[in-house]
């Protein structure tokens, strides 16, 4: 498959997302295939369904389109299920995947690599991101950790059958692995709510974290942090990353009656702004850093469609249905008012002139993390550990 594999470094390069001849080299030269074994799920368009496919379901030309197609490709739904379970599209939750290409080696440019750096990545996942690091700065150098020990084992299995025995660990990757530390760099494929300590001191001083920072499914940023002397951090959100959360921090779908849950409203009035806009990736965004720990649910019932914002540590809501006028109307309750919180950051962000992602700057201490956005006193933010 090594057109495919040229193709696809033509792609990436020509898209500006690979940059280092060093990584290029390894992007050329590591075997995606290998590491989409035993199979991947794909979703028809307007289908809830998921349909298997291996390598021996499909012709050589057609795994090979797949395997080196610029795409995030599902290899396990609801924590256990592979696409050699079964024969037939089936319902599920995607679980573990093969990130696109231009993501991983967009990352892993991010990271400012040089020769002898000693790093640390969280998710494991298929293991392919784990070969190109491998490729890059040798097998001693790069320790890697999944909490699921199906896609750890068959992680390592792809890497040793490529010839990388590096380090691959089973465990919760938001301790790290302070036996290997300290770390150069640290790099995590799954979501986190906040950079973990351990991360923090795990890293050498003028160290680079980079990871994906929020809880939702989309409006999360990538963060990127240097690690200074007194073991805080400082950094920026460098754009726009999406990664499933990490396992340990995964929300369940809330289920059963959510007007129980928005039962008792302190105060009801019409918003300023349809939460429509949190569809949109910077909104939402700014959402998760106004009220941190907060679910987003549509749902519909009796009344008709309704959008709910949950405090998952308290009892913390809004819930927002339209009018017969097309308006918004809001009710909350409990300790703290999160749509006032959204409406005010969205808001401030306005003033400001609706700057990209990249505008957020942030700070980790020892007791919070800080996000700020220059121009408005509105648009900073504290979440304590």
């Amino acid at each position: 498959m090594k057109a495919e594999r040229e193709a696809l470094v033509t792609q990436l390069v020509a898209a500006g997302h690979l940059k280092d001849s060093r990584l290029r080299e390894a992007v050329m030269t590591v075997p995606r295939e290998r590491f989409l074994s035993p199979g991947i799920f794909v979703q028809p368009a307007g289908s809830y369904l998921w349909t298997p496919i291996t390598p021996d379901s499909v012709s050589v030309a057609d795994w090979a389109a797949q395997a080196y197609s610029d795409e995030s490709l599902v290899t396990q739904l609801n924590g256990r299920l592979t696409a050699d379970m079964v024969s037939e599209p089936v319902e599920g939750n995607p679980t573990s995947s093969s990130t696109l290409p231009s993501l991983v080696v967009g990352m892993i440019e991010e990271l400012d690599l040089d020769n002898g750096h000693n790093v640390l990545e969280i998710g494991t996942g298929t293991g392919y991101s784990t070969a190109l690091l491998c490729r890059r700065l040798g097998v001693d150098n790069v320790t890697t950790i999944e909490v699921d020990p199906a896609v750890g084992k068959r992680a390592d299995d792809a890497l040793e059958a490529a010839g990388f025995s590096t380090w691959t660990l089973i465990g919760d990757g938001l301790l790290g692995h302070p036996y290997r530390a300290p770390y150069d760099r640290v790099i995590a494929t799954c979501a986190v709510r906040r950079i973990p300590q351990a991360w923090l001191r795990q890293t050498a001083p003028g160290g680079v974290i980079l990871a994906t920072v929020g809880a939702w499914s989309y409006g999360t940023g990538l963060a990127k942090v240097v690690v200074q002397e007194d073991g805080t951090a400082e950094g920026r959100i460098t754009g726009r990353s999406s990664f499933m959360q990490a396992r340990a921090e995964a929300v369940v779908p809330l289920s059963g009656d959510l007007r129980a849950r928005a039962y008792y409203a302190d105060d009801e009035r019409e918003a300023t702004f349809s939460p429509d806009l949190l569809a949109e990736w910077m909104p939402a965004f700014l959402a998760q850093l106004a009220a941190p720990d907060t679910q987003l649910v549509h749902a519909s019932d009796s009344k008709g469609p309704a959008v709910y914002l949950f405090d998952v540590r308290g009892e913390s809501f809004a819930e927002l249905r339209q009018t017969d006028n097309q308006a918004w109307t809001v009710r909350q309750g409990g300790p703290r008012h999160i749509w006032d919180r959204v409406e005010d950051a969205i808001a401030g962000w306005h003033e400001v002139g609706s700057p990209a992602i990249s505008a957020v700057q942030m700070r980790v201490t020892h007791e919070r993390h800080q996000y700020w956005v220059e121009g408005d006193s509105r648009l900073r933010w504290e979440h304590a550990l």
